[in-house]
């Protein structure tokens, strides 16, 4: 049926959703396993005061989402306080991103959340001693082989991630938020200029509202990977909503975007933005909006292809080109990370590597 029933819940604030056969339900709920969004799904429920009135069964499944993304919670906050502990003395702010800024800073994205990892960014000139730091107190880099371990230290814009001997967890330590090979490429000692405290964390920074919201896009419309591409718009979506109220937020955004050049992933997000969830920058600024990525039928083809992509890879979603689509994003990935050569040795021993695994495996 190729129906996105969870980006229609946060679209339409009616009650579309009492009227839903057990069917809808249990596509509803696989949607939103699949984008990690069943949390967000419940809090979504309990925010209006309409759990009650979800179906027994559905209820059941979003419940049990909402104790484990609070036992997540609480694991997360542990870790964001162990981390502080880890890299007190090394001179440089340490900066919480994506879901451990936004369950720090307490923004829309942040209730219901699921986590796989923490995210922090440190300056780039201590991040020898942050990984001595991070070492010395349990964490070890995940990565033994040689290539990919050389390959993040040289040319990503984050080391390898690391993975504490003790609780499992893992932290991806960023310098910067695109890697300095991207096309579009960020000084990472620019973000550091404009970052706020996190409130109640001592020692501990998110980046500011315009650099948040440019980070997002930049990660989901970059790294090729649309698995969760729903979860994040939505988290976009809420960032705009929730910095939008603040006055001069959308023309520093837009300004900032000029000053890193990330004018063209910005422009994906808007539309996708406006396209799903009717959020939109003020009228007054459609013009400026426009002119971010002005290739008119690149734009077009992949404003196409997005739409594709960010819908949740689910049979009631997918049609027969969202695999192809997919599979071209990612291609797409990796030439606005890497310059030509290094790209095609880079996917070269890839490709190598696997015929190899293939060969030993059978």
């Amino acid at each position: 049926m190729r129906d996105v029933l969870l980006a229609r819940l946060w679209a339409d604030p009616s009650k579309w959703w009492a009227a839903l056969s057990p069917r809808a339900w249990e596509t509803l709920l696989s949607q939103a396993r699949q984008t990690r969004l069943q949390a967000r799904l419940a809090w979504h429920f309990l925010d209006r005061g309409q759990m009650a009135e979800v179906p027994k069964g559905p209820r059941h499944h979003l419940e049990s989402a909402l104790r484990l993304a609070e036992r997540q919670r609480n694991e997360v906050l542990w870790e964001i306080e162990c981390i502080r502990r880890a890299l007190a003395t090394v001179d440089t702010k340490i900066v919480l991103l994506k879901g451990a800024a936004y369950l720090s800073a307490a923004l829309p994205p942040a209730p219901g959340r699921l986590f796989s990892d923490v995210d922090i960014m440190v300056d780039r000139r201590q991040i020898g001693s942050v990984e001595g730091a991070l070492f010395a107190s349990g964490w070890l880099s995940q990565e033994r082989d040689s290539y990919n371990d050389r390959y993040y230290r040289r040319w990503m814009h984050e080391l390898p991630p690391m993975r504490h001997v003790r609780r499992g967890t893992t932290i991806d330590v960023h310098h910067t938020i695109t890697p300095p090979t991207s096309r579009f490429k960020v000084d990472g000692v620019r973000l550091l200029e404009r970052l706020r405290p996190a409130e109640g964390e001592p020692g501990l920074f998110v980046l500011g509202p315009a650099d948040m919201v440019l980070h997002s896009a930049a990660h989901l419309f970059q790294e090729g990977e649309f698995g969760h591409g729903l979860r994040d718009l939505l988290d976009l979506n809420d960032l705009l909503l929730h910095f939008g109220r603040q006055a001069g937020f959308w023309n520093e955004l837009l300004d900032r975007a000029h000053e890193l050049r990330l004018q063209v992933p910005l422009s994906h997000a808007l539309t996708h933005v406006s396209r799903v969830f009717s959020t939109s920058a003020p009228p007054a600024l459609a013009a400026r909006v426009r002119s971010l990525d002005g290739r008119r039928f690149r734009g077009l083809l992949m404003t196409q292809m997005l739409g594709i992509a960010l819908r949740p890879e689910h049979p009631s979603c997918d049609g027969p080109l969202s695999g192809p689509v997919r599979w071209l994003l990612y291609l797409r990935s990796h030439w606005l990370r890497m310059p030509p050569h290094l790209l095609v040795y880079h996917l070269g021993r890839k490709m190598v590597m696997r015929l190899n695994s293939n060969a030993t495996s059978s």
